[in-house]
């Protein structure tokens, strides 16, 4: 990216170096706005480790915290009681930091499988285990259950903690390639009263979470054009319960690169054509997937509800480049790992402060500070950032993506989420 604070050639390679991070720096941005360092699917300030002398999966690499000067202020001296599900892949059961925050009490943990439910409950510093999250449920304790299982069961689970009363924050996406269950997650929430989370990462990477401010205070006007990219080559499958990777339609995880406008500007996407490529991995041809999936890339085109026009890209079966990243313009202004507009006093870019003991985690730092939100919610009697009405707008525009690129890109409408209050 070309920018006029580029260095004069005559500069050393390492003054150079150092202009720019302090150039960053005074923009309120680090490296991981600008697609520099790759996000994480763990916490941690070191690389991950490889295992059997493999090198780490595209996406779990671990990031650093750029830092902050602003100080948490606690809103409550309360603990919220909470349950964890699931402890697989990622490890997401302790990997957002829910047992290190001074407002949590982790009551009881669950994962199917006994030797994961052991090490669960060892990562959490909690005695008390279940063998289900169907078991879990019923216990009276627990106020919030944090869903971190496989992706197809998120939008059943969250609908049954919530008819048994709990608030819930689940993994993405909200739903897995279901209308029907969009529906029905939905109305669970609404006529429970509870509050409702999906945990997505870029909603708080340092660029997103930049725009999203910019936007609100009026700096970019409405979004003309947005675009996002979510890139994870995956030509040998991840491991997954009951195999549910192999052969996943891209815009059925669309949230990470959806976010960059959803997630910017509380929006929606109204309609889509997307078009999808038949994929050379062979766990992406259809005779090899339960999905009949032929798609490895899809590449939506969605008209905004501002309006606007959205490019949002999902890919499994392109080498090279990795990661979550994104870019808009708006009529007052665009952003793209910098504002570039009409807007001359910036409103404060810096993202929330963590609470003591929590790490930023992984994904760009976001993994602490989605933990954080949630439970404030919770404590502040509010909706949280990504609630119900956002998460599924973001999730189900990739399900109707879908639909349209096995349609050959026929423009479709997306059913839309209202704001609860």
């Amino acid at each position: 990216m070309k920018t006029s604070n580029n260095p004069p050639s005559s500069t050393s390679p390492e003054q150079a170096a150092l202009n720019r991070r302090s150039f960053l720096r005074s923009a309120g941005l680090g490296a991981t706005a600008l697609g520099l360092l790759p996000m994480a699917c763990s916490t941690g300030k070191q690389p991950a480790q490889s295992t059997a002398g493999k090198p780490p999966i595209q996406g779990f690499e671990r990031t650093q915290e750029a830092g902050t000067a602003k100080k948490w202020t606690p809103v409550s001296d309360r603990k919220v009681r909470v349950g964890i599900v699931g402890y697989g892949l990622c490890k997401f059961g302790a990997e957002f930091g829910f047992q290190n925050h001074p407002n949590v009490e982790i009551v009881a943990v669950s994962d199917l499988f006994p030797d994961r439910c052991e090490q669960l409950a060892k990562a959490c510093r909690c005695t008390k285990t279940y063998p289900s999250l169907e078991e879990l449920v019923k216990d009276d304790r627990i106020e919030a259950v944090f869903i971190a299982t496989d992706a197809p069961s998120h939008a059943k689970q969250a609908i049954l903690a919530l008819k048994h009363g709990k608030h819930v924050a689940s993994a993405v996406p909200a739903v897995f390639g279901s209308l029907e269950e969009a529906d029905q997650l939905y109305e669970a929430v609404k006529t429970s009263g509870k509050k409702y989370m999906m945990f997505e990462t870029s909603c708080f990477h340092e660029d997103l979470y930049a725009m999203r401010q910019i936007y609100n205070a009026g700096g970019l006007g409405k979004l003309v054009y947005s675009e996002g990219e979510y890139y994870h080559y995956m030509d040998d499958p991840l491991p997954s319960y009951k195999e549910w990777r192999v052969g996943l339609p891209p815009q059925y995880y669309p949230t990470h690169s959806n976010a960059y406008y959803i997630g910017v500007t509380g929006g929606s996407f109204t309609e889509v054509s997307c078009l999808g490529m038949p994929s050379i991995v062979e766990q992406l041809k259809p005779a090899n997937n339960r999905y009949k999936n032929p798609f490895g890339s899809e590449i939506a085109m969605f008209r905004t509800s501002e309006g606007g026009s959205s490019r949002m890209a999902v890919s499994w079966d392109t080498p090279g480049d990795h990661g979550e990243r994104g870019r808009i313009r708006g009529q007052r202004g665009s952003f793209y790992g910098k504002y570039e507009g009409l807007e001359k006093v910036l409103p404060d870019l810096v993202r929330p402060a963590l609470p003591p003991g929590v790490d930023a985690g992984g994904h760009g730092g976001s993994h602490g500070r989605l933990t954080d939100e949630f439970i404030t919610a919770i404590l502040q009697d509010r909706q949280p950032l990504v609630d119900i009405s956002m998460a599924l707008n973001m999730t189900v525009s990739g399900i109707v993506a879908h639909q349209s690129a096995m349609r050959n890109g026929e423009t479709l409408k997306i059913p839309q989420y209202k704001i609860l209050s």
